[in-house]
C-alpha cells in the first residue's frame, strides 16, 4: 500500500466516523456498524482536524504522483475539503426537518435498511439502538446552540419533524426499527426491549425539545433561505462547493437556470402541440396534472413498465458503452412502510459484499394518483444507463482504493443521471411523446432548481414565491412542488448539483468531439467518464481533456 492509498483509506475512516449509518446502509459496509455519528461540537472539530491533516498531506504529495495515484489524490483533496466545508456550515444546528438529512429522520430512514450476515452484525445493531439517546441529546444540544447564535431552522420544517415523530410515537407496533430480524430469540427480545424502554423515550424527549424549545425560534416561510440566517451567505457558498465541486456564484447559477427554463418551455410547446393540440403552457400543464388517461391503473402496471423500460435500455446500451455492469438491475416496489414519504422512484447501489443487488425501487403506493409519463425518464436516470451503470461499474473497480469506488460527489453522480435522461433520447429509448413529456417535466424541474435554490438562499425569496415559480414553469402538481421547495429549503445547494453536473458532461462531450473530429467514439467517451469512479468536475475535465489530446485510434 503506497502513501496515496493509505491516505485515501484514512479518509474513508473519517467519512465513516461522520456518517456510519448512511454510508453503511448505502454500500453495505460493516466498519462502524456498531455506532452512530456524533453531532457534538467536540466530535465535529476532531473530524475537521483529521480532514485538515489529510488535506495538508495530500497537498504535499501532489507534485510526486502520476497516473491513477494522481486521480486518487485529487479525489482525496476534494473529499477532505468537502468534509471540512460540511463541518463549517454547522448545518446540524439548523437542519430540522422530516427528511433523512435530519437527526431523527435519518435514524428512522436509514437504520431499518441494516442487513445482517452474521451474529456480530446483529449485536452491532443492538449497540446502535442503545446509542440513540446520546445521539439525539447531542443533536438537541446543537439545535439549542444554533438558536443562541442566530442559526435557526425554519418553523414549518420543525413542525413537520414534530409531526413525523408524533406519527412514529403514536403506533409502537409499526416502529420501523423493529423490522430488522435475526434468527435468535435473544436478539428479538433485546431489540424489542431497547426500542420500547430506551429508543422511543429518546425520540419522545427529542420531539419535546423541538416543540417546546426550538420551534418558536424558527424562521418563517417569509424568510426561509440561508441569507436570512446569521452567517448564512458564507454557509451557502460552502454548500454550493460541497454539492457542485465548483465555486459557482449564486447569481450566475440563477441566470443560467432562467435561460434553461425558457429553452424547456419551447420544447413543451412543440411536444404539447402533438399530444394535446395546443402550444399554450398553462393548458399543457393543466392537462398533465389532471388528465386521468395519464395516470396508472395500479401498482403492478408501475412495476411492469419499469421492468420493460430497463430491459429495453439494457438491449440498446452496448451500442453506446464498451463496458457495462456484470449484474443486471433488479426492480422492486418501495417497501410499504416507506412509500408514503418516498419519491416516485430511486436507486440503491449494490452492497460491496454482494449481499444486496443494485435495485431500482418504484413507488407503487397510490399509483392511481401518479402520472405515468415520468416512468421512463426515472428509469433511465436511476437505472440504465444512469445510476445503476455508473455506480455498479465503480464498485467493480477493485484495483482502486475504496474511496474511489464510493466517493459521494453529488454533481458527478446526479449530473450523470441527468445526462442520461437526454442520452436516452439519442439512444431512441423513449416510447413516444407522452414519455417525452416526462423527460421535459424533469428537465424543467432541474433547470428551475437553479433559479429557486439560489432565489431562496441568496436572493431572499419567500417560500410562496418559490412555489409559484415552479407552478408556472413545471407541470408538477402543487402538492409535489411544495414538497420540492421544502426540500430545497432544508438542504441548501444540493438541488443545484443535477444541472451543474449535466451541463459539464455535455460540455466535455462537445469539447472532446470538437478536438477529435472523426476519431471521436461515443462508446469510448462514456467508458472514460464513468470508468474512474466518481470524480470532482474539475478533475473529470482534466481526464477528458488529456484523453482527447492523446494521439491514437478512435477515442
Amino acid at each position: 500500500m503506497n502513501e496515496v492509498t493509505r491516505l485515501a483509506d484514512e479518509l474513508v475512516d473519517a467519512l465513516l466516523i461522520e456518517e456510519p449509518v448512511l454510508i453503511g446502509a448505502r454500500y453495505g459496509l460493516r466498519d462502524g456498524q456498531d455506532r452512530l455519528g456524533d453531532p457534538s461540537e467536540d466530535a465535529q472539530e476532531k473530524l475537521r482536524s483529521i480532514a485538515t491533516r489529510i488535506l495538508t498531506t495530500a497537498h504535499s504529495l501532489a507534485a510526486t504522483v502520476a497516473g491513477s495515484d494522481r486521480l486518487t489524490l485529487a479525489v482525496v483533496e476534494q473529499q477532505a475539503r468537502s468534509l471540512i466545508d460540511r463541518v463549517d456550515t454547522r448545518a446540524v444546528e439548523y437542519t430540522v426537518t422530516d427528511m433523512f438529512i435530519a437527526p431523527a429522520g435519518g435514524l428512522l430512514a436509514m437504520l431499518p435498511q441494516t442487513s445482517f450476515a452474521e451474529e456480530d452484525h446483529a449485536q452491532a445493531y443492538l449497540d446502535r439502538l442503545a446509542a440513540i439517546p446520546d445521539y439525539l441529546a447531542a443533536a438537541a444540544h446543537r439545535h439549542r446552540n444554533g438558536v443562541r447564535a442566530g442559526r435557526t431552522p425554519v418553523r414549518r420544517l420543525v413542525d413537520r419533524a414534530v409531526g413525523q415523530l408524533d406519527r412514529h410515537l403514536a403506533d409502537p407496533t409499526a416502529d420501523p426499527l423493529l423490522r430488522t430480524s435475526w434468527d435468535s430469540e435473544r436478539f428479538a427480545s433485546t431489540r424489542d426491549r431497547l426500542v420500547t424502554d430506551v429508543v422511543r423515550p429518546a425520540f419522545a424527549a427529542y420531539r419535546e425539545t423541538l416543540a417546546a424549545e426550538i420551534a418558536e425560534h424558527g424562521r418563517s416561510t417569509e424568510q426561509p433561505g440561508l441569507c436570512w440566517m446569521a452567517g448564512g451567505e458564507a454557509a451557502y457558498a460552502l454548500a454550493i462547493r460541497v454539492h457542485t465541486t465548483t465555486g459557482s456564484a449564486p447569481d450566475d447559477l440563477h441566470r443560467v437556470g432562467r435561460e434553461l427554463v425558457a429553452d424547456v418551455r419551447a420544447e413543451f410547446a412543440e411536444v404539447g402541440s402533438r399530444v394535446f393540440g395546443t402550444t399554450e403552457h398553462a393548458e399543457i400543464f393543466e392537462r398533465m396534472r389532471t388528465d386521468p388517461a395519464l395516470r396508472w391503473t395500479d401498482g403492478e402496471e408501475v412495476l411492469a413498465t419499469a421492468r420493460t423500460t430497463i430491459a429495453r435500455a439494457e438491449q440498446v446500451a452496448p451500442r453506446w458503452f464498451g463496458r457495462l455492469p456484470e449484474q443486471r438491475c433488479v426492480v422492486e416496489p418501495v417497501p410499504a412502510a416507506q412509500a408514503g414519504g418516498a419519491p416516485p422512484a430511486y436507486y440503491l447501489a449494490p452492497a460491496l459484499d454482494g449481499s444486496r443487488p443494485g435495485t431500482y425501487f418504484a413507488n407503487t403506493a397510490l399509483a392511481e394518483d401518479r402520472p405515468r409519463y415520468n416512468a421512463e425518464v426515472y428509469a433511465f436516470h436511476e437505472a440504465v444507463p444512469g445510476h445503476h451503470v455508473q455506480l455498479t461499474l465503480a464498485q467493480e473497480l477493485t484495483d482502486l482504493p475504496l474511496l474511489r469506488r464510493i466517493a459521494d460527489v453529488t454533481a458527478y453522480a446526479e449530473g450523470w443521471g441527468l445526462y442520461c435522461e437526454r442520452l436516452a433520447e439519442e439512444m431512441g429509448l423513449y416510447s413516444g411523446d407522452v414519455a417525452r413529456l416526462g423527460l421535459l417535466t424533469l428537465d424543467s424541474l432541474r433547470a428551475a432548481r437553479l433559479v429557486v435554490d439560489t432565489g431562496l438562499h441568496s436572493r431572499g425569496w419567500t417560500r410562496e414565491r418559490a412555489v409559484e415559480y415552479l407552478c408556472t414553469n413545471t407541470p408538477m402538481p402543487r402538492s409535489e412542488i411544495e414538497t420540492e421547495v421544502d426540500r430545497y429549503i432544508a438542504w441548501p445547494g444540493q438541488a443545484l448539483a443535477y444541472m451543474v453536473g449535466r451541463l459539464e458532461f455535455r460540455r466535455l462531450r462537445a469539447a472532446a468531439k470538437s478536438a477529435l473530429g472523426d476519431r471521436f467514439d461515443i462508446r469510448a467517451f462514456h467508458d472514460l467518464v464513468i470508468g474512474h469512479g466518481a470524480l470532482p468536475l474539475s478533475v473529470l475535465a482534466d481526464v477528458v481533456t488529456e484523453w482527447a489530446a492523446t494521439p491514437g485510434p478512435s477515442r
